[in-house]
């Protein structure tokens, strides 16, 4: 359920940049971000096929937008004068490795939706070879793109401008190309958020149906709606919750909660690799085996970091960390009592 946070968050971004678009930065951005969720629910609902385009007529939008922003901040002079903005205080000397861990957590929540591939795997045509292809390609080009976006942001708004807007694109682009054109980067973020927005709700609930399914949560999650053959349950769920969740906390809040769970699980799942690797030595494995490269330096960096930013996360907000952490633990539990309920009807454990 942490990954309603995520969901949260992305509406969030989304409102924002609605709301700056169509001149209503007077409405609550919590009421927009939890109508855009509805609105989202619906469409999955309604079918897969139309989600999913939905999702690449939208991730094909947001490459184009992000491609003339960085075109126009590599190529391009400002058109128009930079805003006056206050110098932020200068950091305090001797910034610790637990604060370098709480700056991360922000930059990673950025990077994310990696991990959604996985979520698919039992979907996806020949998983072995496509999946590894898929994160392998898809984290690249991400990290090239928003790199890229972020020398344009500096180099347009200096540190001092980039620090004092929430929607940085639009900004970039009102020095780039003039009044008017801020109004066209706002509509392509908008439309790039609501397509994340889609992949945030799409992915987990194949998780809710799985488990529905395989008996180890709430039965009713693993049936399909009768007319649109749709796990429409699991997606009512998530979306409800993340409802819930922007309609009592800040993007902030929810950003901090998503990386805190995210990251544990991320460090956990890297850090069997070295299980594995003992019960299943490399040289007993068939011819054409997938192996993580650089092992064991790699995962063992990965791992570093995990704990590093969830030492982050933690600092940056205790707060939610433990609110985060509770609804982990209250996840066990309820598995334990669904999985003994299966074990006594006589289901496979």
């Amino acid at each position: 359920m942490i990954q309603g946070g995520g969901l949260g968050a992305v509406a969030i971004t989304f409102s924002q940049y609605t709301l700056r678009l169509i001149g209503r930065e007077d409405v609550s951005v919590s009421v927009a971000a939890a109508i855009a969720i509805a609105v989202v629910a619906a469409v999955n609902v309604v079918g897969v096929k139309p989600g999913s385009r939905l999702l690449n007529v939208l991730v094909i939008l947001k490459l184009g937008a992000l491609a003339v922003l960085i075109g126009g901040g590599l190529l391009l002079r400002p058109a128009a004068p930079a805003p006056p903005v206050a110098s932020p205080p200068s950091p305090a000397a001797g910034v610790s490795l637990l604060t370098f861990g709480t700056a991360l957590v922000p930059i990673l929540f950025a990077y994310g939706g990696w991990q959604s591939v996985n979520l698919l795997a039992e979907e996806t045509n020949e998983p072995r070879r496509t999946l590894p292809r898929a994160l392998m390609a898809g984290t690249a080009i991400v990290i090239a793109v928003y790199l890229l976006a972020n020398v344009v942001y500096l180099s347009v708004l200096s540190r001092p401008g980039l620090a004092a807007t929430a929607t940085p694109a639009a900004a970039a682009v009102l020095r780039l190309f003039g009044p008017g054109a801020d109004r066209l980067i706002s509509a392509a973020i908008a439309v790039s958020a609501f397509g994340f927005l889609d992949l945030t709700l799409l992915a987990p609930t194949r998780i809710y149906y799985a488990m529905g399914l395989d008996g180890v949560f709430l039965p009713a999650l693993g049936r399909l709606h009768p007319r649109f053959q749709t796990p429409a349950l699991a997606i009512v769920l998530q979306a409800l919750w993340g409802i819930v969740l922007v309609l009592t906390g800040t993007y902030g809040d929810l950003v901090d909660s998503v990386v805190f769970g995210d990251w544990i699980f991320f460090g956990l799942t890297v850090a069997a690799v070295f299980r594995f690797r003992r019960r299943f030595p490399v040289a007993t494995r068939a011819p054409g085996a997938f192996r993580l490269p650089g092992h064991p330096l790699l995962p063992g960096l990965f791992v570093a970091a995990a704990l590093l930013v969830v030492g982050g996360a933690i600092q940056s907000n205790p707060k939610r960390s433990a609110v985060g952490a509770a609804l982990l633990l209250a996840g066990v539990p309820v598995y334990a009592y669904f999985a003994a309920r299966k074990a006594k009807a006589g289901g496979p454990s």
